[in-house]
């Protein structure tokens, strides 16, 4: 015999009304699990903190679609799978997506289109970019209750195979396809930097600058923290070692 489950779900209230996930049908999402994102979000104030740190030249009196809305929007529906902005031409009217972006869910009243998203994503320069590295950064270390004595940060590039004719593809040989060489940096399962670049680059590009902005604000907050980074022989390089050991940071490296 069938089960019915009747329970409900509270979530975080969207001003005067309540969030609640049940079972009793009306109108309905694929996509519930955007509520817990939400919830993380809310938390943590991310979609706020990124919202700040992108440029927003447009008058707030003639527009619809507020930067932080459209960043939970866009950012919520990647992390639910919907890479494409053509997505969101049926996205923006699903009731827990329009939670998520702090709207009350109403088919009449949609979140912004493809193309208004892709104008947002068109203002992200590079100093916004490192602004939004900075963000993460920042959630990093809030995420600690105390001060921690070691901290290990694995560098890694690796290969995002791009599948038509976007600017900046270049073709890799050791990948052997088409792809962009992203520049990643984790602290355990905490992703402090993700750094977009064409695959035409030298994998190690950069790596000294960003390592420099992740000290700066570590060592910011926990002076006495201890700092090792790692990675494979592709970031062996002589520049990158000597400004280590000038600043007392380990380092674990493979060689070619």
């Amino acid at each position: 015999m069938t089960d019915c489950n009747r329970s409900s779900i509270p979530f975080s209230s969207l001003g005067s009304r309540a969030v609640v996930a049940d079972f009793q049908g009306g109108r309905l999402t694929t996509d519930g699990g955007a509520l817990l994102l939400r919830e993380v979000a809310e938390r943590t104030g991310l979609f706020r903190d990124l919202a700040a740190v992108i440029p927003d030249p447009r008058n707030p009196e003639l527009i619809v679609h507020d930067q932080q809305t459209m960043i939970a929007q866009r950012v919520t529906a990647i992390a639910l799978g919907y890479e494409d902005l053509n997505d969101h031409n049926t996205l923006r009217i699903d009731p827990a997506l329009q939670i998520t972006a702090s709207k009350v869910p109403d088919p009449e009243v949609p979140l912004a289109s493809a193309p208004t998203l892709c104008r947002l994503e068109n203002r992200v320069d590079l100093e916004a970019l490192m602004r939004m590295a900075e963000v993460l950064i920042k959630q990093f270390i809030a995420s600690h209750v105390t001060a921690p004595e070691h901290l290990i940060l694995d560098f890694d590039a690796t290969d995002d195979r791009v599948h038509g004719s976007q600017e900046g593809r270049f073709f890799h040989g050791y990948y052997d396809h088409h792809c962009f060489l992203p520049l990643y940096v984790f602290c355990g399962d905490e992703l402090l930097v993700s750094y977009l670049r064409p695959s035409n680059k030298d994998g190690a590009r950069h790596t000294r600058a960003i390592l420099k902005l992740l000290v700066q604000m570590l060592r910011a907050t926990w002076p006495d923290v201890r700092l090792t980074i790692r990675g494979d022989s592709g970031f062996c390089r002589p520049k990158l070692m000597r400004w280590c050991d000038s600043r007392g940071i380990g380092y674990v490296l493979g060689l070619a």
